[in-house]
């Protein structure tokens, strides 16, 4: 047997063509010292030769088109430059374009923030934006935010600037006395209701007669006003719709006092309506012979009607109004917060049903400029169909009456509070939030996300985004528009507006 013998491993180097193997170490020295010499020597005569012939190679050429542009039709002098349509899909142009932000709804209208995709001002106006955007078919505005927010201070803020652009401002219920400041400091008129107050309302007051309307067809449109009221009154206090007889005798009993009190130079009272009410044998002789025994089927509502005379609104809507509307005051507002802590909201609403109604003298008026009518705290108005068929009402007629109103509830299910689903009270509130082109969601609950994207249509960005808002900052949808808005406040409203003093 032979035996190869074995082989020495070598590394796979460049070395070796430089200091090749077997030399010593003083030769592979002096090897590296003369390469070194020989680099530095190459250096010295490049620097030379660029100094003595760099002007002339780096000369720059000639430009191939003149100063003006290439000419000829393909020049695209004066961005007439043409190019295909490009085509996509919105998927695709999402993907495309991700950091494209909404270009807002111009800067006509109301300062209120900023606008937080976009880094822009944002400003809004109902009027001014009513036939300018498609889907833009009312200037009615609904506001939701749980408490402590800043919802509140975004609609006084909104009240406050709407002055400066020739605006009034109408607060028919004011349950926590919070817009009285704000009435004052704009030079506005506050009047407060309650037992044991000097201030009194009475519902029943004519509005002023409009010049194109005749005297026969304006006195018609104040009975069926006067109707509608003392409907809303007893509805709400008895808690039910009203009978056949009942609506009849109501009926009755107002022409009765309406002819009594002509006759005396006066106006009709609520006391005068109660008690012909609580006369069955006027009653069954003003209706005459289809009367049947009309006082008799009027003895409930003759009670409901009590309760405005005798019961907890004894002295506040039952004699001649002390206040004279003025129609040039800039804010008027209703301050009812003395009736609103027995935890019984039934007073307040009776109360705000008469307040609305005799705030309707200027609501009426086609030249009383551009308005705004607040209803804060309106969640507790939810319950009573009675109210909220006279809100409905308002809402309608919001175009031709020049006005936008304004609804501050805390959470959308609110609205929902209103009746069991397919109920009369459920149909009105449901209304009431198709008739509002804006809506302003403040931050709300976990739990209420599903509720508010199922009335608003939200997306899943949209909801996701309004359990994480913070204070001041709200999702504004206009007509189908979405935007993110921070409210700023002036130092001064942040002073008028603050409803956490007592907190502090």
């Amino acid at each position: 047997m032979s035996h190869r013998p074995a082989r020495r491993a070598r590394r796979a180097s460049a070395s070796p063509l430089f200091t090749p193997h077997g030399t010593d170490r003083a030769s592979r020295k002096a090897a590296r010292r003369q390469l070194a010499e020989a680099a530095a020597k190459a250096r010295t005569e490049a620097a030379a030769h660029t100094s003595g012939t760099g002007a002339a190679e780096h000369e720059m050429p000639a430009p191939i088109f003149p100063p003006a542009g290439r000419p000829g039709p393909a020049s695209s002098h004066n961005n007439k430059i043409k190019l295909p349509a490009h085509r996509m899909t919105t998927a695709t142009a999402s993907g495309a374009y991700p950091f494209l932000a909404e270009g807002g709804l111009g800067t006509e209208g109301i300062y209120i923030g900023r606008d937080v995709h976009a880094e822009a001002s944002f400003c809004f106006d109902p009027f001014a934006l009513y036939g300018k955007i498609e889907g833009f078919t009312n200037p009615n505005v609904l506001l939701a935010g749980v408490i402590g927010q800043g919802k509140s201070a975004l609609a006084k803020s909104f009240a406050l600037r709407s002055i400066a652009f020739g605006y009034r401002v109408y607060v028919p219920c004011d349950p926590k006395g919070e817009w009285t400041p704000v009435a004052q400091a704009l030079g506005g008129t506050s009047i407060a209701l309650g037992p044991g107050l000097p201030g009194k309302l009475n519902p029943l007051d004519a509005a002023p007669r409009p010049n194109s309307v005749s005297a026969s067809d304006w006195a018609g449109e104040i009975r069926k006003r006067r109707l509608l009221l003392l409907g809303s009154l007893a509805r709400t206090v008895l808690g039910r719709d009203l009978l056949p007889m009942e609506h009849t005798g109501l009926d009755v009993a107002l022409d009765a006092v309406v002819a009594r009190a002509a006759a005396r130079g006066r106006t009709p009272l609520l006391g005068d309506i109660a008690a012909t009410l609580n006369n069955p044998d006027e009653l069954d002789r003003v209706g005459g012979v289809m009367s049947g025994r009309l006082g008799d089927a009027s003895r409930d509502l003759a009670h409901a009607m009590r309760r405005l005379v005798h019961g907890d609104l004894a002295g506040m809507f039952d004699a001649p109004s002390t206040v004279a509307f003025d129609p040039n005051s800039p804010m008027l507002t209703i301050d009812l917060s003395r009736l609103g802590g027995s935890g019984d909201d039934t007073a307040l609403v009776l109360a705000m049903t008469c307040a609305s109604a005799w705030m309707e003298s200027a609501l009426s008026d086609p030249n009383g400029g551009r308005r705004w009518i607040v209803y804060d705290e309106a969640w507790r108005l939810m319950r009573h169909p009675g109210l909220l068929q006279r809100m409905q009402s308002q809402w309608k007629l919001s175009r031709g009456l020049g006005i936008a109103n304004l609804m501050v509830i805390h959470r959308l299910s609110d609205l929902l509070t209103a009746g069991d689903a397919g109920s009369r009270g459920r149909a009105l509130a449901e209304g009431l939030l198709a008739d509002c082109s804006t809506r302003i969601i403040y931050r709300q609950e976990t739990d209420q996300l599903h509720a508010a994207a199922a009335l608003l249509g939200l997306t899943s960005v949209e909801a996701d985004a309004i359990s994480h808002l913070n204070r001041g900052r709200g999702l504004w949808k206009v007509a189908g528009r979405s935007f993110i808005v921070q409210h700023l406040l002036h130092p001064h409203e942040l002073a008028l507006f603050d409803t956490d003093a007592r907190m502090h």
